[in-house]
């Protein structure tokens, strides 16, 4: 049955106002972190640090490691797709991955959903699957940040403790906030949360879809255990993140304040930061800066350079996943499309 022009109308205008407040939200949320951290910054030294006392080549040399991790990323999708019955050419995938990263700098997380929509419509790839295959590496790549952050945890534990102390964050500090009858209140509504939810989408004229969509991502799951080469495909995954880190580490010889830290201090703070970022701002923007400029000065970096260090990084980092994303898109609009 065909769907109201006026209902229609209201779906979409709904659907543009929750965009706009997630964004709104998004940005208000790392504005304020970052406003909050720079109010007594002097910002008209940021050009005599750059310009003058910054060492541009190692910042240069860490450049091919930020587009390597990204080419990674997409030629390990590419793989994935395969036990699924999905094929998709290289360059597609890769750029596909770019302008993903380029796309969540002005919404937050609707990158996984752009580059599948990237490779149907230049790939023919059926969005469902491609998006499970995406839920797959999400889940592989968070069990290897897990593993990395038990084992630096281990090794770095004093610092971590100082940390949380200085940031107030420390779990047991959060839990003991919950009275028993608050544990109660907050499974009870939980549960009426997840009941409801199941029964109205029940409701849902689009619960075939739903289960549909369901299906294909249980089927991009569980593509890992059949890709061709195993071996290839987990060495993608440690080369997607070892090139993160090198991508970061390179960073600290811009800087007299960083250049003497140790791999020590560069895997703590690349860890804190790559928590950080779960929180939904434009590329971690303000959590990032917050987490890594504070673990710094645990490592007895000054506040200002601690500061100096995470705005201008991260700038220069977000401004080649921008040109990259451009590149990517320039790259697709000049690539034909599978008919």
């Amino acid at each position: 049955m065909p769907v109201c022009p006026i209902k229609a109308h209201e779906m979409e205008t709904r659907k543009s106002i929750n965009n706009i407040f997630k964004v709104t939200l998004s940005l208000c949320l790392g504005g304020a972190i970052l406003y909050w951290m720079y109010r007594d910054f002097d910002f008209k030294r940021v050009e005599q640090v750059m310009f003058h006392e910054m060492n541009w080549w190692w910042m240069i040399l860490s450049f091919p490691f930020g587009i390597l991790a990204q080419a990674f990323r997409g030629w390990r999708w590419k793989q994935a797709l395969e036990p699924v019955g999905e094929k998709t050419r290289s360059s597609v995938a890769v750029n596909s991955i770019f302008l993903s990263y380029a796309v969540s700098l002005v919404v937050p997380r609707v990158g996984e959903f752009a580059r599948c929509g990237v490779l149907r419509r230049w790939d023919k790839v059926a969005f469902p699957k491609s998006l499970g295959t995406v839920v797959t590496e999400r889940a592989i790549d968070s069990l290897l940040v897990l593993i990395i952050i038990g084992l630096t945890l281990l090794t770095q534990f004093t610092v971590f403790d100082k940390f949380f102390q200085k940031t107030g964050t420390r779990v047991d500090q959060i839990l003991a906030g919950f009275s028993s009858t608050g544990w109660i209140v907050t499974a009870a509504c939980a549960i009426a949360v997840a009941i409801l939810a199941y029964f109205l989408v029940r409701k849902l004229s689009i619960y075939n879809k739903v289960k549909d969509m369901v299906h294909g991502l249980i089927e991009g799951v569980l593509s890992v255990g059949h890709v061709s080469n195993v071996p290839l495909y987990i060495f993608y995954t440690l080369a997607i993140w070892g090139s993160y880190f090198l991508h970061y580490y390179l960073t600290f010889f811009c800087f007299d304040a960083t250049a003497h830290l140790g791999l020590d201090c560069a895997m703590v703070t690349f860890i804190v930061g790559s928590i950080a970022v779960i929180v939904p701002t434009p590329n971690g923007a303000g959590p990032w800066h917050f987490a890594v400029k504070t673990m710094l000065m645990l490592y007895g970096v000054a506040a200002n350079d601690a500061l100096f260090f995470v705005l201008i990084v991260h700038s220069i980092q977000t401004l080649l996943v921008v040109l990259l994303g451009v590149v990517a898109w320039i790259a697709l609009n000049f690539t034909s499309k599978k008919t």
